[in-house]
């Protein structure tokens, strides 16, 4: 059923179109999207193939099944009341600046200026973290040397050697180039258009689905035994008992909050559906919803399935010991026939490629955006949109190359998970903490989806939340991460006092937008029209 038909009040294209030029911004980007692509984009993102299963360890490894059956739900409640606190907000502005835009219209131009920068980093750990998980946890294991027999130390350098060692073995090298060979196909798909990545990014959403499903149905069937209770015992599994994962602690309170980095590094990046407004029909409408649904879903798909994990063990203390492979660990203990296995592993492989791929079209979006307004050097050559596929292509490829270096400079995985988790948060937090302030004051008019009296609740909580996440981010052996942001602080005030206070414009506002629709006409005429 297509757009017009579900809901007779729109009136096409146009009608977005101008509600974008009412924000001060051309209609350079083809809005091809319908409401399910919005919702698969940032699902695909969320994909509980990836974090469920590469980082259901950081939970397990915590407090045991008391991370999984309670610290899953708690944490996904969380998600789901910043999603609404920024649907609320992508309503009444659907730009593909999305965070950035929200937060310097309701909190000032430099305020913005330093969400944008926290959530590219974090669009950033989310690209690179997937893909170095896909080569190291998923690809090269269970495709490479469970199939072609290949010896898994040629294709992934010892993570425990210090990090110069690495770069002395042709493994890390080899890896470099894998993951180089990844990156460029996910920004080709993205470059050849709009349409190419929808089309990949709605077969993901069905993908996960359906791989989720058997994968649940599998482990139940195969289990050897139900215990329910599994799923809500408090075990301590910090240090030796839960394979070294994190290192070991007393307070069984800390090892249930350090274990919500589960759920809380899986059930992030929807604000891609966000990055993707001008691109989405009916946007004030459909953003909104693509945030919630792709929240609600992972939530019980993904709830049900890595229930289905500790279920199926055959001793959940021998799981927890297992570290990093209990997963692997698990599939290999339960007699589940090959075929099936087969099928599953394929499945997780091609859907966590999906997901960095979906995360690379909302980076290249928010780089678009913030250059569109000026924010970087080279603003003009970054913002540049391909006449023939109507992609930010040079805010594609710059994508793909800072999250390739991420890689290089942090080859550990789970700093950038956690990195990703903590930077994301932080962006989401933002423009819903301002619009606490600004609501009612200088944030008057609001788009369809309101949240009404829960408006200023849940950005409390979103925002409190936001701390307390931050917080468990930067506990050992992640504490690396707590220099990395002191540093990133003080290298923005740097720059945004010495160069960005007095060059960078931020959004248009007031009469400079009425004073940009002949630039907004030209721009579009340059490129064909007003792409639909």
């Amino acid at each position: 059923m297509s757009q017009h038909q579900q809901d007779p009040g729109y009136h096409g294209v146009e009608e977005d179109v101008k509600q974008l030029h009412s924000m001060g911004y051309a209609q350079e980007l083809s809005r091809r999207m319908g409401g399910f692509s919005n919702f698969a984009i940032s699902f695909s993102i969320i994909c509980i193939l990836a974090g469920g299963i590469t980082s259901f360890q950081l939970g397990f490894s915590a407090a045991g099944g008391a991370s999984i059956g309670l610290g899953w739900p708690l944490s996904c409640a969380f998600s789901l009341i910043v999603a609404a606190a920024m649907g609320q907000i992508a309503s009444a502005y659907p730009t593909a600046g999305g965070l950035y835009h929200w937060a310097s219209i309701l909190g000032g131009r430099g305020f913005g200026w330093s969400v944008a920068w926290f959530n590219m980093l974090g669009l950033i750990f989310v690209v690179s973290s997937v893909d170095v998980g896909l080569w190291q946890i998923l690809f090269v294991p269970l495709i490479l040397q469970n199939y072609l027999g290949v010896d898994p130390s040629h294709f992934i350098p010892d993570l425990s050697k210090p990090f110069f060692e690495q770069i002395g073995t042709s493994a890390y090298w080899v890896q470099a180039l894998g993951i180089s060979v990844i990156l460029a196909s996910q920004a080709l798909f993205n470059h050849i258009g709009i349409r190419a990545t929808t089309i990949l990014t709605d077969f993901s959403g069905y993908l996960i689905f359906v791989v989720a499903i058997v994968l649940t149905l599998a482990m139940i069937v195969a289990a050897p035994g139900i215990d329910i209770s599994r799923l809500f015992t408090f075990t301590n599994n910090t240090g030796d008992p839960g394979g070294g994962i994190w290192p070991q602690n007393s307070s069984l309170l800390m090892a249930f909050m350090l274990g919500l980095l589960l759920p809380a590094y899986t059930v992030t990046g929807f604000d891609a559906s966000a990055h993707t407004s001008e691109e989405t029909r009916q946007a004030a409408v459909n953003v909104p919803k693509g945030m919630m649904r792709s929240v609600f879903w992972s939530f019980l798909f993904g709830y049900v399935m890595i229930c289905s994990f500790v279920l199926a063990m055959p001793s959940v203390a021998d799981g927890a010991k297992q570290g990093g492979a209990v997963f692997f660990w698990l599939m290999g203990g339960l007699g589940i026939p090959d075929a099936l296995k087969a099928f599953l592993y394929i499945g997780i492989v091609i859907s966590n490629y999906l997901c960095a791929l979906a995360g690379m079209t909302s980076l290249s979006r928010m780089v678009f955006a913030f250059a569109r307004d000026g924010g970087f050097p080279a603003s003009d050559w970054l913002r540049r949109v391909s006449p023939v596929h109507r992609t930010p292509v040079n805010a594609i490829w710059i994508g793909a190359v800072l999250a390739l270096i991420s890689t290089l400079y942090t080859p550990q995985f789970w700093t950038l998970a956690s990195g990703c988790a903590i930077f994301l948060y932080i962006s989401y937090a933002a423009p819903i903490g301002a619009g606490f302030f600004a609501e009612g004051k200088t944030w008057t008019k609001k788009g369809p989806f309101q949240l009404g009296p829960l408006s200023k609740p849940f950005a409390v909580i979103a925002v409190v939340g936001a701390l307390i996440l931050f917080y468990i981010g930067v506990q050992p052996p992640l504490d690396a991460l707590l220099t990395y942001t002191g540093v990133l602080l003080l290298v923005m005030a740097v720059l945004w006092f010495g160069l960005a206070r007095k060059r960078f414009p931020g959004p248009p506002i007031g009469d400079l937008i009425a004073k940009r629709q002949a630039e907004i006409a030209a721009a579009e005429k340059a490129l064909g029209g007003a792409a639909e």
